[in-house]
């Protein structure tokens, strides 16, 4: 069978009405988050959470303080990789692990990836990590970080960090395990002109 054809876009105003519709066709991501938790502040959960959740969301999208690549399939948003600097998304599990031997702070981490219900194992979060890096060297490049976990020992729901395999095969290099399957990954992207 032939990988779908998709197309990488930058989450902004513009893409914001797919972006949430995603977000919506999905519950609200993971009890309604919205991808906010790895912003600073807190970012609740549940139904009267999702609400606020999507307002902050959508006000540091406006702000550019919320970065991510949003992968379509035709017009429909069937995943997205966040990123930022690691004071937009500073709020990474296993930060204290993380950040303990750390030589220096990234340029950029790899904060969430989700594919929606009907897109998974078909490519998504690799054309998603893809199009972050992309993303990122359009922003001038640097070190990123992402923290991935090795599949074979988590169930699919929970990596949203993304595989520790899909990362390799983009160019991480392992720096550091974190957890019992966690891994500090890094690669360094060259800014595009």
């Amino acid at each position: 069978m032939k990988a779908p054809a998709y197309t990488v876009k930058a989450l902004d105003e513009t893409t914001w009405q797919a972006f949430a519709a995603l977000v919506e066709r999905n519950n609200g991501i993971f009890g309604g988050c919205w991808c906010m938790g790895f912003h600073p502040g807190d970012a609740g959960q549940g139904p009267a959470a999702a609400a606020l959740n999507r307002e902050r969301k959508l006000n540091r999208v406006r702000a550019g303080t919320a970065h991510a690549a949003l992968v379509f399939d035709g017009d429909d948003c069937a995943g997205w990789c966040q990123f930022g600097a690691p004071e937009e998304v500073p709020r990474i599990k296993n930060r204290a692990a993380a950040e303990k031997g750390q030589a220096r702070a990234p340029d950029w981490r790899i904060a969430c990836c989700y594919v929606g219900k009907g897109h998974r194992r078909r490519g998504v979060h690799a054309a998603a990590l893809a199009g972050a890096l992309g993303l990122i060297a359009g922003l001038g490049g640097g070190r990123v970080e992402g923290y991935p976990e090795d599949a074979g020992s988590v169930p699919a729901a929970f990596l949203f960090h993304g595989a520790l395999s899909t990362y390799e095969k983009l160019g991480f290099t392992r720096d550091r395990r974190i957890g019992k399957h966690r891994w500090v990954v890094t690669k360094t992207v060259e800014a595009s002109s």
